[in-house]
């Protein structure tokens, strides 16, 4: 499945809840499975991490939904690799 389609799947499946929940609750949401992942990688439980990593996207695509902004799009600004030093790998020194 492609990206867009994806998004146009939460979007046909969730968009009307999501929208009664609202922008701020749809984020309280996603970043409640951004900690569910964290908690995994923690413990090292590698048999969920698909599950886990479809659910934040899905979330995460619920909330491009809600602000129309399509995934595709945001993902843009990657196209050509590091948008700060434009190779692919990154070369850009290592923060810490």
């Amino acid at each position: 499945m492609e990206l867009n389609e994806f998004q146009d799947l939460m979007r046909r499946t969730y968009y009307q809840r999501d929208k009664e929940r609202g922008l701020a609750e749809t984020f309280v949401w996603f970043t409640e499975e951004v900690g569910e992942l964290a908690k995994l990688l923690r413990r090292g439980e590698r048999s969920t991490y698909a599950e886990e990593i479809g659910d934040v996207l899905a979330w995460l695509a619920s909330l491009a939904n809600l602000m129309g902004v399509g995934l595709e799009a945001g993902i843009e600004k990657y196209r050509n690799g590091c948008p700060r030093c434009g190779a692919m790998p990154c070369t850009c020194p290592q923060y810490p």
